[in-house]
């Protein structure tokens, strides 16, 4: 099988696993909207984030350096797994300890209440993501998938169980994903006899010396992106302003309004799974760069025909996604999400382009690139949130994440240097701005003209996604 239909072989198989799984987690957000109320829903996603804010830090990069060194074929799957699982058990129980101490943070203050909740869900996010990764990496993508649709199916269940059978809120969300990932845990190390891999024996000083060498300049990057994340609601939530209206509701509403770009966040990383593993093992191919050039342009031109035609099917998606029965606040979210998928765009070629540092290991240049991102977004909060409240908050994410976009597409194409069309893709970026601004300003017959540029961008961009389809279809 040529390094193209693997793939494409791979991104079916993930997506076969993914996609009903995501579409049904999606739905949950009719739940979240009907029995959480926006303030609510601002918590969860604040502990949400904060447990992303937690795992690399105290699994000193796990998902970076894991999936990296046990797909090498030069080191050992049994010293890398076992290595692995003693440093992600000493960075947990330094967890435990630490956490219980940043409620006392003024900014943080939302922790308190669920300090014993929060650090239990990082434990077993923590490792269910060992387990994943692990089985993954030995190539095992069918049951990698399977894992995806079990854990989705128990996380529903649980849901359903905890926040709208027993009305248990924040706290029945929290208890849903721990037992949805332990549950996911066990079959895992069971299934993939992961037993096999652990040992006392195998843990290799020299292999963990390696991989912190790998991960260390990853960490703040991983970090760097949650507090992106996490700073926008929190600014949301704690500034105050007379020019817009702010605090916990609104926050609420902004998290909400992130949920309906994971629908293209949803294709990204499905693709994604596939994409990082053809990256590290195809690092070495003597065609690498064409095979870079090929995929980088299909995948960013589905990218840009996904963003234009969920802009377009915006109001009705949102409506769908959420349910205002309880909440009416809700029916006003469609107009902050437009500016979020144009910012999920770029998140998702950023990752594309990191995946290249990590695959040549140059993953100081991940950390810089990403650090631009993260202060531009911090000032532009500072900035724009007083002034535009929830809005200003996603031009500040969309912002951010471009800077980061312009800057990994020069620096990262001197070590893998693939062909990129500049001038297609700031053309896409201004139509996709256009349509944004037709969403919020909302003039009168603008689905026309939201039409016909949304045909614009598919005309601009088909061809390069049935170069690729002709050549996954070609025999031989």
């Amino acid at each position: 099988m040529n390094k193209y239909k693997k793939l494409a072989f791979n991104t079916i198989v993930f997506a076969i696993g993914n996609f009903g799984s995501k579409i049904l987690l999606l739905l949950l957000t009719r739940l979240y909207t009907k029995y959480i109320s926006p303030s609510g829903n601002s918590t969860k996603d604040l502990l949400e984030t904060m447990a992303l804010f937690l795992i690399p830090i105290f699994s000193f990069g796990l998902q970076e350096y894991l999936i990296r060194f046990a797909l090498d074929h030069n080191y050992d799957k049994k010293e890398v797994f076992t290595t692995s699982a003693g440093m992600t058990a000493a960075g947990l129980a330094a967890m435990a300890v630490i956490v219980p101490l940043l409620k006392f943070i003024p900014f943080l203050g939302f922790i308190d209440g669920f300090t014993i909740l929060l650090i239990i869900y990082t434990c077993t996010s923590t490792i269910r993501m060992l387990c994943a990764q692990f089985v993954r990496a030995r190539d095992m993508v069918k049951l990698f998938s399977l894992d995806g649709i079990l854990a989705t199916l128990t996380l529903f269940l649980f849901n359903v169980l905890f926040i709208a059978k027993l009305d248990m809120g924040v706290k029945g969300f929290m208890l849903s994903v721990i037992l949805s990932d332990l549950c996911s845990s066990i079959f895992l190390f069971i299934t993939g006899q992961l037993g096999k891999f652990l040992s006392i024996k195998s843990f290799s000083v020299p292999m963990m010396k390696t991989m912190l060498r790998f991960s260390v300049p990853l960490i703040p990057t991983i970090v760097m992106w949650t507090i992106t994340s996490l700073s926008d609601r929190v600014f949301i939530r704690e500034m105050h302003s007379d020019r817009a209206v702010l605090g916990a509701d609104a926050a609420g509403l902004y998290g909400i309004a992130n949920r309906v770009p994971n629908l293209i966040s949803m294709v990204s990383t499905i693709f994604f799974q596939a994409w990082n593993m053809s990256a590290i093992t195809e690092n070495e191919s003597d065609d690498r760069s064409q095979f870079y050039g090929k995929v980088y342009s299909a995948y960013e031109s589905i990218l840009f025909i996904a963003c234009a035609g969920l802009i377009l099917l915006v109001k009705p998606v949102t409506m769908l996604l959420t349910n205002t029965d309880n909440f009416p606040e809700y029916s006003t979210v469609y107009i902050y999400v437009p500016i979020l998928i144009a910012a999920v765009l770029f998140t998702s070629l950023d990752q594309f382009l990191g995946s290249i540092y990590n695959a040549t290991k140059h993953t100081k240049n991940s950390f810089w690139t990403a650090l631009a991102a993260c202060v531009t977004n911090l000032v532009l909060n500072a900035l724009l949130i007083p002034e535009w409240g929830i809005q200003g908050a996603s031009i500040a994410t969309l912002v951010s994440y471009l800077i980061c976009f312009w800057l990994r597409i020069i620096d990262a194409r001197y070590y893998v240097p693939f062909s990129f069309n500049m001038i297609k893709n700031i053309f896409n970026t201004i139509v996709l701005l256009i349509m944004c601004g037709f969403v919020i300003v909302a003039p009168p017959k603008y689905m026309l003209w939201q039409t016909a540029l949304t045909l614009v961008v598919c005309v601009g961009c088909y061809q390069e996604v049935l170069t690729m389809a002709k050549k996954l279809l070609k025999r031989g």
